[in-house]
């Protein structure tokens, strides 16, 4: 007669403990993928820093080539290239460098259609769409569904001159991968949510959203 309490009671601990790990285990996951890709990079820098200090602080050398702090010390290589980067960008010395790559990797078949579609998209997010707002809702799988997604630009029909949409629409809890979507205009459904408040809402699952949203529309 005990044991079935005990069962159930061991049943719901286990839940609760699986509910509250998997926050904190996405948490880490993402953190550590970022971790890792910085890491990744700078790497090769850390490695001839590391030798560098071998020549001349021996004790030194043998903390950096730690895998640990050899790691650590790749991520904030990376961190402060970054932001040499950034700050030759917004320089004259840095747009001539940074126009000079772009016409070099023009020149890379396979590159250039990477890299230019990569950095169309970037801007298209970084700019405000005209006649609508970024986040807006479409039916998507279904006409009784809908989803988040992100104009990136507004063209028009070649035939009938209709206005159409190119929707961004990512995948939870990724937003890095996603679907394109050509939306009529008139089958967007504006929100007032800005693009942090959607990419709460996405990477957390939904758990993250304001209590009420027009779903058919202002006023309908």
């Amino acid at each position: 007669m005990k044991s079935k309490p005990i069962t159930l009671h061991f049943q719901r601990y286990l839940l609760t403990g699986v509910l509250t790990a998997i926050p904190l285990w996405i948490t880490w996951w993402v953190f550590d993928l970022f971790f890792q890709q910085l890491s990744n990079i700078g790497m090769p820098w850390a490695r001839a820093m590391a030798k560098t200090a071998e020549g001349y602080f021996p004790l030194l050398a043998q903390w950096l080539n730690h895998p640990v702090f050899l790691s650590l010390l790749a991520v904030i290589a990376t961190l402060i290239a970054l932001y040499l980067l950034g700050w030759m960008a917004t320089r004259v010395i840095g747009k001539r460098l940074l126009t000079l790559f772009d016409r070099v990797i023009q020149r890379i078949p396979i590159a250039q259609t990477i890299y230019g579609s990569a950095k169309k998209l970037i801007t298209a997010l970084q700019q405000k769409p005209e006649s609508i707002r970024r986040v807006v809702l479409i039916e998507f799988p279904s006409p009784d569904m809908k989803t988040i997604g992100f104009v990136t630009r507004v063209m028009k029909d070649r035939q009938t001159g209709r206005e159409l949409a190119a929707v961004y629409v990512p995948t939870t809890p990724n937003p890095t991968s996603g679907y394109m979507e050509i939306v009529p205009l008139d089958k967007l459904v504006s929100t007032d949510w800005s693009m942090d408040e959607a990419m709460s809402f996405i990477i957390s699952g939904g758990a993250i959203a304001p209590e009420d949203i027009d779903y058919n529309g202002p006023g309908k």
